[in-house]
């Protein structure tokens, strides 16, 4: 196997036994970097510290990532003008910092007898929006109603 020390220089090949020896001589690990290569390859290093920078890594990359959530706005067939119009302003909110917003209306008792007219708020609801959106998913029945997912372009 070749062994490549701490600081980056090749040591050379050598057995097992050897590089185990020189990585307890320096108080370090000896560890196979690449057991698929032609003679294996193997370095000495701190295994301790070599996995707290990955986990550093690691942690600073998912910080950079942006997170979306999905925000739910839910209506009624018989919701107010105008808690509609704040439902209204909530929803272009959200959508103005980014965020998923699944509108749902949901039907009780004997409304389920109105889906043409819960499809028809629905619609009227995502037509008002005036920032620029895109239809992730379009009006869909669920048991309780009907729902739609809407995203920022």
């Amino acid at each position: 196997m070749v062994v490549i020390d701490e600081n980056g220089q090749n040591l050379g090949e050598m057995t097992p036994q050897e590089g185990t020896q020189i990585a307890r001589d320096r108080i370090l690990d000896l560890i196979e970097v690449s057991p698929n290569a032609e003679p294996p390859v193997c370095r000495i290093m701190d295994y301790g510290k070599f996995q707290y920078q990955q986990a550093k890594q690691q942690q600073a990359s998912q910080a950079k990532q942006k997170k979306i959530d999905t925000k739910e706005v839910r209506l009624g067939l018989r919701t107010g003008e105008h808690d509609l119009n704040f439902k209204h302003d909530q929803t272009e909110k959200f959508l103005g910092k980014g965020d998923k917003v699944k509108i749902e209306i949901i039907l009780k008792g004997r409304e389920k007898a109105h889906q043409d007219l819960a499809r028809n708020i629905l619609q009227d609801f995502v037509a008002k929006i005036t920032i620029p959106i895109r239809v992730e998913e379009p009006i869909k029945r669920f048991p309780g109603g009907f729902n739609i997912l809407i995203v920022p372009e």
